[in-house]
């Protein structure tokens, strides 16, 4: 693939400097260089052996920018967190061996998500490579199976060639994550920096023509339907297709529900919008599931969280799959009409041909009974403090403008089911993977990415042990996320498992020795603030937002309250739990 160059702003000083012509410089240099030129505005990593030339060259540089994490993988999250709220790529640097290992779980997390990431790690120096030397690892060969694409850079006039291909690479076609690691000799070397104007990647074309006889197929269909049915997932958002979406469903009257990734994408505030699918889903959107004619699945790949048992799985409908990675396309589900293309452009086509809004179907009344008899619900007996109240006044007092990020757990589930959210960008979460730990580091990024926007963390008291050091980072920094411990002393979502699938045979769950979160955050340089009952979580959570700068906020709540709906493993959307005695 031949690229124009970048376009740059012949009054930008930063631009100017760069772009000197003929100059020799060293491959650490190159890197930084090539990164700003690339719209880098931040680099979240943390130094080792075989990149400290690299961490040299950033000495005295103030274009370039560098947060220094307390642990790699607070640094690879935060990089992701950055990626998913700006939609920009992410970048994080980390040093070989240990610190190259250290990135594995968050490269996969930005994998299965599909979130563009560029990951530099350093290396031994090329004549030790193959040889065990100290704090060497292929991790190239260990990351193989969870990047989109990896560079072994062998030589320094390779490195900023290398360095475009890998941004053109993570942030096109199906985005994902793209490893460079650079020797620490090449880091070292002195070569003459040329900007790469173009450059081509052999076999790589991810912008393929539409097809558009499938598109005018899938039209017919659309006229014909008597209940079809629109599933959203994280690939509209990756798509920037929000605005689309809304449109050709709000024209045509079709109901959506939007997957765990894809919240946001279509308002939830739309009367048309049943919530999320499958397992923890609500009972409108996976009766709608067993019950439509038509099936439009845009940027989801049928997740096993969202289908269930594949046998009970939109049974009678035809399938339309839309997504830009052809691979995906009847992976998993029979499809009738598989289109393979960018989200945003196919609907933006649907919608020149659907021009004439539709009149309602009966399906759509029928929806709406499944919303109004069946809502997400819980007991509220009103002494307790339950989680999903806790979400509930998040979801209020930010009128659902916030940046949500999660952690994995049950509080990931309630943060999903009453929360409302109805922008793009404003949920972050580890669907695909499930990485505990992730939600904290990921707040980081976020509020680096956009610094305007008030950033809430929630996590569960187990998942945020797990990176809790990044804690420093905010108070150092003054980062204003706004930190939300579920605590119920216990591995929530094992121990409902262990209630309900196991008989409520509880093992190994019990987190009461946990640290008292408050004074922990206290240690940090971070406030503090407590709540166990309603009104003190409406008191504390008014001064969490009157306060500048990082509050960490411990809500006490009951360790057996379980998130419902649920659908068992090996059961079908039919088998939904609404309730457990």
């Amino acid at each position: 693939m031949t690229l124009k160059p970048i376009e740059f702003d012949p009054f930008n000083p930063v631009d100017r400097e760069l772009l000197k012509k003929r100059e020799r410089i060293s491959g650490s240099d190159i890197l930084l260089r090539m990164l700003l030129l690339e719209g880098v505005d931040c680099v979240f990593g943390y130094p080792g052996g075989a990149v400290l030339f690299i961490y040299d060259a950033m000495y005295g540089n103030e274009s370039f920018r560098h947060l220094l994490t307390r642990h790699e993988q607070g640094a690879i999250h935060a990089a992701d967190g950055y990626a998913r709220a700006t939609g920009k790529t992410g970048v994080c640097l980390a040093t070989s061996g240990p610190g190259a290992t250290n990135l594995v779980t968050g490269i996969a997390t930005a994998y299965m998500d599909s979130i563009p990431l560029v990951i530099v790690t350093g290396n031994v120096a090329t004549s030790l490579i193959g040889t065990d030397a100290f704090q060497e690892a292929d991790i190239v060969g260990i990351t193989q199976p969870i990047t989109k694409h990896s560079f072994f850079v062998q030589r320094v006039e390779d490195l900023a060639v290398t360095i475009r291909k890998a941004f053109f690479i993570a942030g096109t076609g199906r985005k994902g994550p793209v490893l460079i690691d650079i020797p620490k000799d090449v880091s070292a070397a002195v070569t003459e920096f040329i900007y790469p104007e173009m450059f081509e990647i052999k076999g790589y074309r991810p912008n393929e023509a539409l097809d558009m006889k499938a598109i005018d197929l899938l039209v017919e269909e659309v006229l014909a339907a008597s209940k079809p049915l629109i599933l959203a997932g994280g690939g509209l958002i990756q798509a920037d297709a929000s605005p689309a979406l809304t449109e050709f469903a709000q024209r045509n009257r079709i109901p959506v529900t939007t997957t765990l990734m894809g919240l946001g994408v279509f308002p939830s505030s739309d009367e048309l919008w049943l919530g999320m699918p499958g397992m923890h889903g609500t009972y409108a959107a996976n009766q709608a599931l067993l019950q439509c004619d038509l099936l439009i699945a845009v940027g989801a790949r049928f997740d096993d969280r969202v289908t269930m048992r594949l046998d009970g799985f939109a049974p009678q409908s035809k399938i339309v799959h839309i997504d830009i990675d052809a691979a995906e396309i009847a992976k998993l589900v029979p499809t009738a009409l598989g289109i393979t293309g960018d989200a945003k452009v196919i609907l933006e086509e649907l919608n020149r041909r659907l021009c004439t809004p539709l009149l309602e179907r009966p399906w759509n009344e029928q929806v709406r009974g499944w919303k109004r008899e069946k809502p997400l619900r819980y007991t509220d007996n009103g002494s307790e403090l339950k989680p999903q109240f806790v979400m509930e006044l998040l979801s209020r007092t930010t009128n659902g403008k916030a940046i949500i990020t999660t952690d994995v757990g049950q509080h990931q589930m309630w943060a999903a089911q009453f929360y409302k959210y109805n922008h793009p960008r404003s949920f972050i979460t580890s669907g695909g993977l499930g990485t505990m730990g992730f939600g904290l580091p990921s707040a980081i990024g976020a509020q680096i990415g956009r610094p305007d926007q008030l950033v809430i963390s929630i996590n569960g008291d187990g998942g945020v042990q797990m990176c809790i050091q990044e804690l420093a980072i905010c108070a150092i920094n003054q980062i204003p996320v706004k930190i939300v411990v579920i605590n119920n002393q216990t591995l929530g979502m094992i121990r409902q498992w262990q209630e309900v699938i196991y008989s409520g045979r509880f093992t190994h769950i019990d987190l009461s020795g946990s640290p008292d979160f408050v004074k922990l955050a206290e240690a940090y340089g971070v406030k503090g603030l407590r709540a166990a009952s309603k009104v003190e979580a409406e008191q504390v959570w008014e001064a969490a937002l009157n306060t500048p700068g990082p509050v960490l906020i411990d809500f006490i709540v009951p360790k057996d309250e379980l998130v419902l709906p649920m659908i068992p493993h090996g059961k079908t959307l039919h088998d939904m739990i609404l309730e457990v005695e």
